[in-house]
């Protein structure tokens, strides 16, 4: 490319960037050698292109483009990766065929949904238990953020904290029936069965079934039972539930009123409902990026005040805790993207670069999230209206 083309695309850069207050600085340098920096200062970071595909797609000023070059390998970040995806902001990211493909399935009604949910749900979590347990913690293999009780707390005891919290938010004892929406790596299912509960575990992945099948029967988890099928369509044999768990699985279920409709039919009175989220100001704001490469399909992060207005509405329950929790989530995110680093070279030995290089910018791009305050996340606890039994009197 001429110098002129490549000074046009600084002075677009350098538009966009103040355009959109990013303060950061930082540096580009295309395939030919040719550079050139944005912002005041020292850069933070440098995007720096391998070829003629990470110019085609950097120049473009489109995100979608650019987040495909990224994990195609077509350009790379070098320096502070959290800054970098944090200014990522400053390529454009307008797509409304992607966003209309994404809620086509909404005008097929509910069993048209539950078959795109299941559909989107396996893209992402049918990927080999080993994978995901390069980055997780490895007591629980939890898959939604842990509790810090400092910054430099390891991720296993920040999990341990985050199980020990809903477990007893739940007030629940030996015995105790429990309902899981998405079991994923059996993290809930392994601590409520070490507890005594009896948990069933609802999943739509068939590794995730086949993993905690695995893991009860190894461990003895009697009263343990994984069951691969969508929450809007389990009946629970017509037994009422002492307590359900949603962890991470919100943002799945977007359709908050049917869903606390469910919880209703699930959990019985003076029951306890637990989840934590992912949460947005704006409902299906997520990137093109994110739409495309790790949740196709109608996920969305949680807006808060909509999900609370609708348990008020809903009659069935009401809210005993909310608790926000976006820096427990941007640490967990970092311990996620760090050991997935860490593990480069297994990861793209075992499943490939673009593998590797996709939840990278996951996983980075989520800690920027939590940094800037575009992701936020919480832990609620909901408490099903009605009378419950009354408890036997001890003489």
């Amino acid at each position: 490319m001429s110098a002129s083309t490549w000074d046009r695309f600084a002075e677009k850069l350098r538009q966009a960037s103040r355009k959109k207050s990013v303060r950061t600085p930082f540096g580009v340098r295309m395939s030919d050698g040719a550079s050139f920096l944005v912002g005041d200062g020292e850069p933070r970071f440098w995007l720096e292109s391998r070829g003629s595909a990470g110019d085609r797609a950097l120049s473009s000023m489109d995100l979608f483009q650019v987040g495909d070059a990224f994990i195609a390998g077509a350009f790379d970040i070098n320096g502070d990766v959290v800054a970098a995806f944090a200014a990522r902001r400053v390529f454009s990211d307008f797509h409304p065929i992607v966003w209309t493909k994404r809620f086509a399935p909404l005008a097929l009604g509910a069993r048209g949904q539950r078959k795109k949910d299941d559909e989107a749900i396996a893209a992402h979590y049918d990927e080999d238990a080993d994978f995901f347990r390069t980055f997780l913690d490895s007591e629980f293999r939890c898959y939604t953020h842990g509790v810090f009780t400092a910054d430099t707390e390891p991720l296993e005891a920040a999990m341990a904290n985050k199980m020990r919290y809903a477990y007893d938010a739940l007030e629940l004892g030996p015995g105790a029936r429990v309902i899981e929406v998405g079991g994923g790596w059996g993290a809930f299912l392994q601590f409520g069965s070490e507890q005594g509960a009896r948990v069933t575990s609802l999943t739509l992945s068939r590794a995730s079934e086949a993993f905690m099948n695995d893991l009860a029967k190894e461990r003895g988890y009697d009263g343990a039972t994984v069951v691969r099928q969508h929450l809007f369509a389990y009946e629970g044999g017509g037994e009422m539930y002492d307590a359900l768990v949603n962890m991470g699985v919100t943002e799945h279920l977007p359709d908050y009123e049917t869903t606390l409709r469910k919880y209703a039919a699930l959990v019985r009175p003076g029951g306890r409902v637990y989840l934590d989220a992912v949460a947005m100001r704006r409902k299906h704001h997520l990137s093109s990026f994110m739409s495309r490469h790790i949740y196709p399909g109608r996920s969305t992060p949680m807006v808060l005040h909509d999900y609370l207005a609708c348990v008020a509405r809903s009659g069935q329950f009401r809210v005993r805790t909310v608790i926000e929790d976006t820096h427990n989530y941007m640490l967990t995110c970092r311990a996620w993207a760090l050991r997935l680093d860490a593990a480069r070279e297994q990861v793209v030995d075992r499943w490939g670069q673009e593998m590797y290089l996709k939840f990278r910018a996951f996983l980075w791009g989520s800690t920027a999230g939590f940094v800037t305050g575009q992701l936020e996340a919480y832990r609620i606890v909901l408490e099903r209206l009605g009378t419950p039994d009354p408890a036997p009197l001890t003489p």
